[in-house]
């Protein structure tokens, strides 16, 4: 959410920004709903005055006519504030000068590249092959039980995944960030404020049992999600808070299990574990500053903490910079950071570093007070340190061998409690 006198004054810049990110917004509508409530707001203020005056004059007639059209217009204005709101939960942030424009992912940019691509002497195999000949991925079961893209870990896949999620953890602990373990389960507030709605109502779960969920369409209960990351949870924990300069930046690092319905990738990657319903992840969170600046400076930490991970796991990968259709609303700027999948002949989205400025702080009215006592909103970015299963195919399919099996990255050894992983006899 931008401020909306930045709006007033800036109404070109977002009007591109409405375009460039294919945000459903009508501008016009919005501002002149402002107009409309500013104008409401001081006509009612107006009657208020009035209304004082007559007291003191006990004139009661003259009292109830503005009586009464004092609670018309105050009607007026909460139905205008409601649809207001509304549509300022919809005003995308302004991208950084940065980010390319394009409608979709075909105008993302490669910025950098790490590692050789590996080449094979023998007919690499997928991590579907792998994990069935392995004993390490169940995806009929999985789907017996789950449904689509429904899948069991086991064996030696489970020690891995555990292993590489701990392994993840330790690095960004060793950076200064604090571990979490967040709720999966959160009210809507804490989704709206992170911008996972409105704009991604259609990958989230709403829970509830049948009783209960028909009780929250009478409004008697309160709706509860299934958080797609921890990103929600870990910002939502200084909603409504106002924080000390001094304890800035404040360094979160979540690990906890994720639920995306996939809704709008039907037919995208239905085999496999690359894109599916629940997986884990280490997210981590940052607060700072209000100022452009300490927030790139954070963006480039950020991905540099992904970047080592994926290197001491000598996993070949790419770094990309979103473009504005891309990337999200709520997004200034945003890198994605692809490993090399062999199956896929392709690199493939692992993790995803974004910086968002004061977008989320304003819906979330998470500030800090200055030296001099001043209060801004905070600035907040976020970052996958690691999210399994989908490593787990870059894993496998990097580190086959001809005869089937499969090694296992020195930095994991230790984790799994062996050194290679063979076909089960």
């Amino acid at each position: 959410m931008l401020d909306i006198k930045f709006i007033r004054e800036n109404q070109e810049a977002v009007k591109k920004a409405v375009g460039d990110k294919g945000v459903d917004l009508d501008l016009g509508k919005l501002l002149a709903l402002d107009e409309q409530r500013r104008k409401l707001t001081t006509e009612i203020d107006e009657l208020r005055r009035q209304r004082r005056a007559i007291a003191q004059s006990r004139d009661i007639e003259q009292g109830k006519a503005v009586k009464q059209k004092l609670s018309a217009l105050e009607n007026q204005l909460t139905e205008t504030e409601k649809s207001f709101g509304e549509l300022m939960f919809s005003v995308p942030n302004i991208p950084s000068p940065e980010t390319p424009v394009g409608s979709d992912a075909t105008a993302n940019k490669e910025i950098y590249k790490w590692g050789q691509v590996p080449k094979f002497d023998f007919e690499p195999k997928s991590h579907m092959e792998l994990g069935k000949s392995l004993d390490l991925i169940d995806f009929e079961r999985g789907a017996k039980v789950s449904g689509f893209r429904g899948y069991f870990l086991k064996n030696e896949g489970v020690l891995l995944q555990l292993g590489v999620l701990f392994y993840a953890l330790t690095k960004v602990i060793s950076r200064g960030f604090a571990p979490m373990m967040p709720p999966a389960l959160v009210r809507e507030f804490a989704l709206i404020g992170s911008g996972h709605l409105p704009f991604g109502k259609e990958e989230i779960y709403q829970i509830g049992n049948p009783h209960s969920l028909a009780e929250q369409d009478r409004g008697s209960k309160e709706k509860m999600f299934l958080a797609g990351t921890s990103e929600p949870s870990l910002l939502a924990y200084y909603a409504d808070e106002v924080l000390d300069e001094k304890d800035l930046p404040i360094k979160f690092c979540g690990i906890s299990p994720c639920f995306r319905s996939e809704v709008g990738s039907y037919g995208k990657d239905a085999k496999g574990v690359y894109r599916v319903h629940e997986f884990m992840k280490v997210e981590q969170v940052v607060l700072c500053k209000n100022d452009i600046e300490e927030t790139k400076k954070w963006l480039v930490e950020l991905e540099s903490i992904s970047k080592g991970i994926l290197e001491d796991l000598h996993l070949p990968y790419r770094v990309i910079i979103n473009s504005t259709g891309d990337q999200g609303a709520g997004k200034y700027e945003m890198h994605d950071i692809e490993t090399w999948m062999p199956s896929r002949k392709a690199y493939g989205e692992t993790h995803s570093n974004s910086a968002l400025t004061d977008w989320q702080s304003r819906r979330l009215n998470i500030r800090y007070r200055d030296r001099q006592g001043k209060l801004h909103l905070v600035h907040t970015l976020n970052n996958t340190a690691i999210a399994s299963p989908r490593i787990l195919i870059a894993i496998l399919e990097n580190y086959q061998r001809k005869d089937g099996s499969v090694e296992i990255p020195e930095v994991l050894q230790g984790f799994v409690g062996k050194k290679e992983i063979r076909p089960k006899q």
